[in-house]
């Protein structure tokens, strides 16, 4: 459960005693062989108890039985019949509990296995030497009370406890296989003028071009070649209505085409699709650790020492002033103590919640990168959104091309679109889209030469162009002024408009649009709900930013920002004491999207985006930090009524567990009720914590 232990293969954590997660997701995790094991010994150890159950209780029965069964022999008997329960049923608790001793790290099974070796030792040295005791302890049948069948039940339930939770663990990690079931095992590629071949998704490269029939599973990242169809993406972004998908498409492995023949090309395979991406995120997320966490680890640190000192006084006092006979009273007070102290629940209490919540997010679209992003998101009262790609499609259009006089439209077009022809940003991308679109050809640019957060320059055809905002223009000592006018009244519009100058002379201006997405709104008033301020940081100018924002209801704007001064804005706010969210999907972004307390990348964005980021909403949209931040307070609601039953179960069961109330009520609690209440505690935990599952995002 510790993410600093590393080992090969399946075991314990050496730290808290519980089991290693896998660090690579599987279809058929090693904890699935553990429960297996663990349920064998169980169900073995189940069977042998109910013998030395029955044979402890022989002083209750009467006849021929009571004679087989009473005395030495049954002394005998049922150590016979415990001994294997003890020694391999619970072999693992011994082995964990030796392994804390030997860490200095005590917890959960140093109690444990001190107190089932403490009722099994104690009862062996009673059936070999029964006279080391004193005659005050012997029975009228001359023999002394011993605790086999205390010791074979502490260990079955325990047993059971673990079964419980490594079926628990295995239904935790459903999410991650039902991500992982979601690729299909073959894939069709196109070979020119044959018939298709039939290849595992496993050989599929970069560039293979694949057919898709009707109700096929995707088998990796892609781009629509020809053909049309809708695509159920569900699994993959949480949406329920299938996605029409035309040539130009993105598509995604692992979601399920409906009734049209596609043609793809193979973008991303392997460990570099989307799905993939996602089980490590997901996996890598429930194995971290959450602040919160903090708390239940300092007080484990001296929990079990702290009950270890009880258990000795509770020994000592109840020896001293105890009602006869005293030693017994002593002895079985002292060993409840020790069992009904296990943290079991108090180790479960973060972990499971963690790791349900993380594959909850995942089957909603929303991958969280690890357990602290979700403590923060319910905290977070600001959120910064850029505009591109976040509020807007970030599918931009050439809108129009504007010249000065002594300039052409087409002349002007190429230019640009030959220098931007080597970006991957998406307004290049239109800009390239619309001289291409015009039939223009490209030329190569040569001193190509960016200027972060203000445009690009570089020699075209012997012209020295430069492009971008009026920043640029200033750094390059060039007039603006005679664009001005022109663009200000396209940014009234809600163009995004662009500079252009060649040879250190203005020279016209070029506007792209960005439609704003249509679950834009919805998700600025739901956010609006959650009580977050939401400020709009953007490299555009003022006035284009305002046409945006204005109509969706944005609190605050950002305008004409360069990446560097995104991040400082946010570090301002951090510095007012605000908890800030930043949702973002292009390069630009990744400065801010580490800066913020919680980065929320657009799956639909750049690769650095999501790398820099905490959190990424597979489908890219808004309302995805809606579910994000409902999913935070849901498992931290969850990780706390854990916490406060583990509290109060032990504060109540210790003082109950040492005979603290039999003086006032003459109630005492025998080791056996108090394995069986350590058992129900940590199954309450976990059911607990699988109510996650069925968190409404």
């Amino acid at each position: 459960m510790h993410p600093e232990v590393r080992q090969q293969g399946p075991g314990a954590c050496p730290i808290c005693g519980m089991a290693l997660e896998p660090v690579a997701a599987s279809l058929h995790p090693e904890e699935e062989r553990a429960l297996i094991q663990m349920t064998r010994r169980f169900w073995v150890s189940a069977l042998l108890t109910v013998f030395v159950f029955l044979l402890s209780m022989s002083h209750m029965l009467s006849g021929d039985l009571l004679k087989l069964s009473s005395g030495k022999a049954a002394m005998w008997i049922q150590w016979l019949f415990a001994t294997p329960v003890v020694l391999w049923g619970g072999w693992p608790f011994f082995q964990r509990g030796w392994a804390s001793v030997v860490h200095r790290r005590l917890n959960m099974f140093t109690l444990i296995a001190l107190g089932v070796a403490t009722a099994y030792g104690y009862s062996v040295i009673v059936t070999l030497f029964p006279h080391l005791f004193p005659s005050a302890l012997h029975s009228p049948q001359d023999t002394v009370d011993i605790y086999f069948e205390a010791a074979a039940m502490i260990t079955t339930l325990v047993l059971l406890g673990q079964v419980l939770e490594l079926r628990a663990h295995h239904q935790t990690g459903s999410a991650i296989r039902s991500l992982l079931n979601l690729t299909p095992k073959m894939a069709h590629r196109i070979r020119n003028g044959q018939a298709d071949d039939e290849l595992p998704v496993s050989e599929v490269q970069p560039g293979d071009t694949l057919r898709v029939r009707p109700g096929d599973r995707l088998p990796v990242d892609g781009l629509v070649l020809q053909g049309a169809s809708t695509v159920d993406e569900s699994m993959m972004t949480g949406e329920p209505l299938p996605v029409e998908k035309v040539p130009g498409s993105r598509v995604l492995g692992g979601t399920v085409n409906g009734t049209g023949t596609m043609i793809i090309e193979a973008k991303q395979v392997g460990r570099e699709t989307v799905l993939a991406q996602m089980v490590r995120l997901v996996s890598g997320a429930q194995r971290s650790r959450a602040p919160i966490q903090q708390l239940a680890d300092r007080v484990s640190a001296y929990f079990v020492p702290v009950v270890m000192i009880v258990a000795v006084l509770t020994f000592v006092i109840w020896n001293l002033i105890g009602p006869a006979p005293r030693a017994t009273h002593a002895l079985v007070n002292a060993v409840a103590v020790l069992i009904v102290a296990c943290p079991c629940a108090l180790g479960l209490a973060t972990p499971m919640s963690i790791m349900v919540g993380t594959g909850r997010g995942a089957l909603a679209g929303v991958l969280i990168k690890n357990a602290e992003v979700l403590q923060t998101l319910e905290r977070a009262d600001t959120l910064f959104i850029d505009k591109t790609g976040t509020l807007t499609e970030g599918k931009p259009r050439l809108q129009s091309v504007i010249c000065l006089p002594g300039q052409t439209e087409a002349e002007m077009l190429q230019r640009v679109a030959s220098l931007e022809q080597g970006s991957e940003h998406a307004l290049a991308s239109a800009i390239v889209a619309g001289a291409r679109t015009r039939q223009l050809p490209l030329i190569e640019a040569t001193e190509f030469r960016s200027l972060t957060g203000q445009g690009i320059t570089g020699r075209v055809n012997g012209r020295v162009v430069a492009f971008g905002n009026q920043q640029l223009f200033e750094t390059l000592g060039i007039d603006a002024t005679p664009l001005l006018r022109e663009a200000e009244a396209q940014r009234r519009h809600g163009q995004t408009v662009m500079l252009v100058a060649v040879d250190g002379r203005s020279a016209g201006v070029v506007t792209v649009s960005d439609p704003i997405k249509p679950t834009a709104a919805e998700a600025i008033a739901q956010l609006h709900k959650e009580g977050l301020r939401i400020v709009m940081v953007t490299g555009d100018h003022e006035a284009t930013a305002r046409a945006i924002a204005t109509p969706l209801g944005i609190d605050h704007i950002e305008a004409g920002v360069t990446p560097r001064e995104k991040l400082e804005r946010i570090k301002q706010y951090q510095d007012r004491g605000h908890v800030v969210i930043m949702a973002g999907d292009g390069i630009n972004d990744a400065p801010a999207l580490a800066q913020a307390n919680v980065g929320i990348a657009m799956g639909t964005g750049t690769d650095i985006a999501m790398e820099s980021a905490d959190a990424t909403l597979i489908k890219g949209d808004l309302r995805g930090i809606v579910r994000a931040r409902r999913l935070s307070r849901a498992t931290m609601r969850n990780i706390r009524q854990n916490l406060f039953f583990a509290f109060l179960y032990n504060t109540l069961g210790i003082p109950l567990a040492a005979g603290v109330f039999y003086p006032i009520c003459g109630v005492l609690l025998s080791p056996v009720l108090a394995s069986a209440a350590m058992t129900f505690s940590s199954v309450s935990v976990i059911a607990n914590a699988l109510r996650l599952r069925r968190a409404v995002l």
